[in-house]
């Protein structure tokens, strides 16, 4: 993790700790109606995990669940997609925290991932975003976060829960980059976000030298290998 992440992270953790960062927004559904994703189809799904910061107060996970949970969740946004385009999405896990049983309304730790993403278009082995994106995913308000997932949540369903957001923060932004997969710009836009944090980010960039994207299978840098584009309607 390059030293301007691991700033972020810790910043993060000690708000958390302090009680000072919440959920927002609600928790991701992955039984929603599927949204417009323009010629968007799936390429690679590129997970790195490779011993993230962990914050206080937080469960233990190793990096092959980690690993699983958010390929399974990306596989699970996306995959149904039949575009005409390849896209490959490339994601590593900076830091999390899974919160341990607090005192309801007192004191209750939150949940949360701090992840770094890249996006590729196959056809031409570009990287889309021009600098690399840092999202800060919480657990989301519901009544569960609010009394404290660690009193009510198994450590396996926070995971689940964070990585759904994850997939779904992950889509958002690319939607808020519409020229990415062939859709019309979004009325009002002037410019395309392709840097900072999103909604649920905490306002920095991501450092240059964390690279996610990598060959099928493989390590945390350099352009994915290239897929065959399927034709239009396969």
């Amino acid at each position: 993790m390059s030293a301007i992440s691991s700033v972020r992270f810790r910043n993060l953790a000690l708000g958390l700790a302090a009680l000072l960062l919440a959920g927002c927004g609600l928790p991701a559904k992955v039984d929603e109606p599927p949204v417009d994703m323009g010629n968007f189809r799936l390429g690679f799904n590129i997970v790195v995990v490779d011993g993230p910061q962990i914050g206080p107060f937080s469960r233990k996970a190793t990096d092959e669940e980690w690993q699983a949970a958010l390929t399974r969740a990306i596989d699970r946004r996306f995959g149904s997609y039949q575009g005409d385009k390849y896209y490959h999405i490339g994601v590593k896990l900076d830091g999390y925290a899974l919160a341990r049983a607090g005192v309801p309304v007192v004191f209750t730790p939150k949940s949360f991932v701090v992840v770094t993403v890249n996006i590729w278009d196959d056809a031409t082995q570009t990287r889309l975003n021009t600098e690399e994106k840092a999202l800060s995913v919480f657990e989301g308000i519901s009544g569960k976060s609010i009394i404290g997932t660690g009193l009510v949540m198994t450590r396996d369903q926070q995971m689940e829960l964070l990585a759904n957001n994850t997939a779904k923060a992950i889509q958002d932004w690319i939607l808020q980059n519409p020229e990415w997969i062939g859709l019309p710009p979004r009325a009002g836009d002037a410019s395309s976000d392709t840097t900072g944090d999103a909604a649920r980010g905490d306002g920095q960039q991501a450092g240059q030298g964390d690279a996610v994207a990598g060959g099928q299978g493989g390590g945390a840098t350099g352009t994915p290998g290239a897929q065959t584009s399927p034709a239009p309607g396969n």
